[in-house]
């Protein structure tokens, strides 16, 4: 007898399992994957150095959806596109390798019952900063209004002429400025000092040509020491127009030149 109740209990307990089973499959409802119904969007604009942003799109599905990203470079009819390392973010920052392609952003929605994939239209040809002229040399000048913070000023050229100092006469220094991209840069100001101060008369400050160049006339005091072996440290300064000198794009270095003992 104690055996037959024993058989029934179990038998209730497996059917009482399994109606819960039926009625949690019931109440669930149908699993659905992200469905985009509204393609993603580039927002922002195609120049070197922008900040794009990726605009997700509209979707449906099973809540929650997660968001991935993926910034791709296509060529200038917006075909045979190929992703862009690193580029993973909702947000891209426009490099100057980018300029004459065309961008996209590939957006992908994940829940619990998978994931899609939507692709945005590309972008306009990306562009070179405003301002931006060709030079002679082939390079492309900007102004130093278009340099912004996330870039910097680069004193990347620095010549004297004589190249060693024998008297106190005028010489000449050429100086020119660059940014990090690799612009030359216009209408950069230009601070030179000599160091220890005293030994050349001081200039003003000036701004860069079209070719990123500044030439200055530099003159020796009395207390520039002619001496075999010797040599005088410059201090160069390059900022934009209106920055704090110690701040914004600003840059520094110090150079030597070389000095020697008068010719007899």
């Amino acid at each position: 007898m104690r055996k037959l109740q024993f058989v029934l209990v179990a038998a209730l307990a497996s059917a009482l399992t399994a109606l819960a089973a039926v009625v949690t499959t019931s109440n669930a409802g149908p699993t659905v994957v992200p469905e985009n119904t509204e393609s993603p969007m580039v927002v922002g604009t195609a120049v070197d150095g922008e900040i794009l942003a990726a605009k997700d799109g509209e979707w449906t599905g099973e809540d929650p959806t997660a968001f991935t990203y993926q910034w791709q470079s296509c060529d200038a009819a917006g075909a045979n596109c190929a992703n862009i390392a690193g580029a993973a973010s909702n947000v891209y920052r426009v490099a100057t390798t980018d300029v004459g392609k065309r961008l996209r952003v590939l957006v992908t929605a994940k829940n619990s019952s998978g994931t899609t994939t939507a692709t945005a239209q590309p972008t306009t040809a990306v562009a070179r900063p405003a301002g931006a002229t060709q030079i002679a040399d082939g390079r492309w000048s900007i102004p130093a209004t278009s340099v912004k913070d996330q870039n910097r000023l680069v004193i990347s050229g620095v010549e004297f002429s004589p190249t060693v100092l024998r008297s106190r006469a005028p010489f000449r220094g050429r100086f020119r400025v660059t940014d990090t991209r690799g612009y030359v840069v216009r209408d950069a100001v230009v601070l030179v000092t000599g160091v220890p101060l005293g030994w050349i008369t001081q200039t003003q400050e000036a701004k860069t040509n079209t070719e990123g160049l500044l030439t200055v006339q530099l003159q020796p005091t009395t207390r520039l020491r002619l001496v075999r072996g010797g040599s005088m440290v410059m201090f160069i300064r390059a900022r934009k127009e209106g920055d704090n000198v110690l701040a914004g794009i600003s840059s520094r270095r110090l150079v030597r030149v070389r000095t020697a003992a008068p010719q007899s």
